[in-house]
């Protein structure tokens, strides 16, 4: 079983359950926990740089914002961020989503190895996930239907966020010229285009 695990959740009582959970099932030598994207970062920062790595992270997807000035504020800008420098770490989100299209994302871009929904057997599931995730398998709870109607259009963040400028009324020249004012990229109206030909086309 894993050796060094890091848990990254910002509620006290959530995190000390998941360790409670895997020191009675596990003989897990070392769990740290961290409330903050950022300290979560750094401390695997430094065991890699200690030579001395963390084999699997733990984390949520939504952390709350604080007085603390941070530079991850989530559970994916925390994952991309080890991945770029550990990249062979293993990683289970433990997060209250559970939109299948979202959950796809997760595995498809950020590479992660397991997904489990926070409910009623939120501990059980997380235990199972562990389990496959040494093995080097993959697990998703199973009430998370990813499968269910192959026909269904997946909308990523960016297509409801083109559908919903378009449903208050802008144009696709509107739409870009908003979307670079808030920042939001690809925000070329070529690009915009593009996407609302695909969207109408699905």
């Amino acid at each position: 079983m894993f050796k060094k695990v890091l848990i990254a959740e910002d509620f006290q009582d959530t995190n000390t359950g998941i360790v409670n959970a895997l020191s009675n099932k596990f003989n897990i030598p070392k769990i740290q926990e961290e409330l903050y994207c950022d300290k979560a970062y750094n401390r695997i920062k430094v065991a890699n740089m200690a030579k001395q790595p963390f084999e699997l992270l733990i984390t949520d997807l939504m952390f709350k914002e604080s007085h603390t000035n941070r530079r991850l504020t989530s559970g994916i800008a925390l994952i991309e961020a080890i991945k770029s420098i550990q990249p062979s770490i293993k990683v289970i989100v433990n997060s209250m989503e559970d939109n299948p299209v979202k959950i796809k994302e997760l595995f498809n871009k950020q590479k992660i190895d397991a997904y489990v929904c926070k409910g009623r057997e939120n501990l059980n599931e997380l235990i199972s996930a562990m389990h496959e995730v040494y093995q080097n398998n993959t697990y998703i709870s199973p009430q998370i239907k990813m499968h269910s109607n192959n026909n269904v259009v997946e909308l990523d963040e960016y297509d409801i966020q083109i559908l919903t400028e378009l449903a208050d009324g802008l144009s696709k020249k509107e739409i870009a010229e908003k979307f670079k004012q808030n920042k939001i990229a690809p925000n070329s109206e070529s690009t915009i285009d593009k996407r609302v030909s695909k969207l109408f086309d699905d």
